[in-house]
């Protein structure tokens, strides 16, 4: 294999070596549990499932160790269960288990590990505690802090100066702070708000130490890879990696850092705060989840990407295009179960997912077209690169009747029928007729030289 991925604490493209082939280690940062995630919560999440995807193709299933961790205490997540009058795992828990259900729909595998900020604490206590220990933290007006001043190499990450990280961090210039970028690792908890017992009081942790003890319990440091969203390099990113450094004395703390673009809306990255959200619960309910996994995979995943209602309909096409060839080739036995060399090189080179549809579609073309060995050759190619970016994974007739129950289904073959015995008698009108009953039905008909087939025109 050869893998090459952006790191963006290189600058670079490097070629990818794992610490150890047989257990790839990789961490993404995961969702906050309080509300509907909106789709571009879900942009490193299908992200991050082709690249999981990939190297278990390469190094083998169980060879690969995946945590996608959950934030299950926070400031928003307090404050909805306080305005629904509930502990905080009545709310973490109902929108986890959406979220989950919504990525499933997306195509994406479950991670290995699924780690929770709330079932962790003894570990984030331990961290903490060893911090202090290696004077890398101090406890402060019942807080702990992390000591900057302590890691040499804090800033390396995300390559900014000092200062202004203290600026773009936002950071709270306590009295208590011995310099003022120094970030918070455990603090008093408010009335009413949940709270763990700790060596400094109760109260409850900080953000970024919280991925960290769960890398280090879920994973080990150090890691191969840690994704997320480009936001997230500073402050968390920045912080996590000295955390860890300073925790563990290892020299690295993730090996290649991976990040991919903003979802935009116009001009602006989507943001619940801004309120230009398009939840993807909502969406699911119209457009299958392929086609929103297509829409978020189509530019290079390092590359903003303007999110808007055409971006889906061309996906729909896009994959109505493949399923189409698998239908019409449905009597072809592939004769391999492997990708094919060009899908896996366009993968290979920063996870180009645009260059690899391009070769989806060449497949399909060389499935239409090709003699019955190449077609047999190119219909395995398909099924099994396809696969490797989770698309195609439905059969080709519930593609395109998908939502559609017995009765319906039932009714529309009927007047299917009926409008080809209409056309073979050159009963114009009648088929016109019944053409324009399976339009009122929101039916497209399409006609083909072995006879019509058919589709909803959106899911019902």
């Amino acid at each position: 294999m050869t893998l090459a991925l952006y790191d963006t604490m290189a600058r670079a493209k490097r070629p990818f070596v794992p610490r150890d082939p047989g257990r790839v280690t990789m961490y993404v940062c995961g969702p906050t549990v309080y509300n509907y995630a909106h789709v571009g919560n879900f942009r490193p999440v299908v992200v991050f499932d082709v690249l999981f995807r990939l190297l278990r193709h390469a190094y083998g299933r169980d060879a690969v160790v995946y945590a996608a961790n959950v934030t299950d205490v926070d400031d928003k997540i307090n404050a909805k269960a306080a305005e629904e009058g509930v502990p905080i795992e009545v709310v973490t828990d109902r929108y986890l288990a959406v979220y989950n259900a919504d990525a499933a729909r997306l195509g994406a595998l479950p991670p290995s590990f699924q780690p929770r900020a709330t079932q962790t604490m003894a570990a984030i206590v331990e961290m903490i505690e060893r911090l202090v220990h290696n004077n890398a933290a101090y406890a402060a007006d019942g807080h702990v802090l992390f000591n900057t001043q302590a890691y040499a190499g804090y800033g390396e990450l995300s390559g900014r100066p000092l200062d202004e990280m203290i600026a773009g961090a936002r950071v709270d210039v306590a009295p208590y702070k011995q310099h003022p970028a120094d970030f918070v690792l455990w603090k008093p908890s408010k009335p009413g708000e949940p709270e763990w017992d700790s060596p400094w009081g109760p109260g409850r942790p900080g953000w970024h130490i919280e991925c960290t003890a769960m890398i280090e319990q879920t994973l080990g440091l150090p890691i191969d890879i840690h994704g997320g969203g480009i936001d997230l390099v500073f402050p968390h990113h920045e912080n996590e990696r000295a955390q860890g450094v300073c925790a563990t004395h290892e020299p690295t703390y993730a090996a290649y850092w991976l990040h991919n673009g903003f979802l935009n809306f116009g001009e602006e990255k989507m943001s619940k705060s801004l309120g230009n959200v398009a939840l993807a619960h909502d969406l699911l309910k119209s457009y299958p989840g392929e086609a929103i996994r297509w829409a978020l995979l189509v530019g290079h995943y390092r590359a903003p990407l303007e999110w808007n209602a055409d971006l889906l309909d061309q996906a729909r096409r896009s994959l109505d295009r493949l399923y189409g060839a698998l239908r019409r080739a449905a009597g072809v036995t592939p004769s391999t179960h492997q990708p094919s060399p060009q899908f896996l090189m366009a993968l290979e080179d920063d996870l180009n997912t645009a260059a690899a549809m391009a070769e989806l579609f060449a497949l399909a073309s060389r499935l239409e077209t090709g003699d019955p060995q190449e077609k047999a050759l190119a219909k395995g190619e398909l099924l099994a690169s396809a696969w490797l970016m989770g698309f195609l994974a439905a059969d080709p007739e519930a593609w395109f009747q998908g939502g559609v129950d017995e009765d319906l289904k039932s009714r529309i073959n009927g007047l299917i029928v009926a409008r080809d015995e209409a056309r073979r008698a050159k009963d114009w009108p009648q088929a016109d007729r019944i053409r324009a009953e399976l339009t009122a039905l929101n039916v497209e008909v399409m006609d083909g030289p072995a006879g019509a087939t058919w589709r909803l025109k959106e899911q019902v």
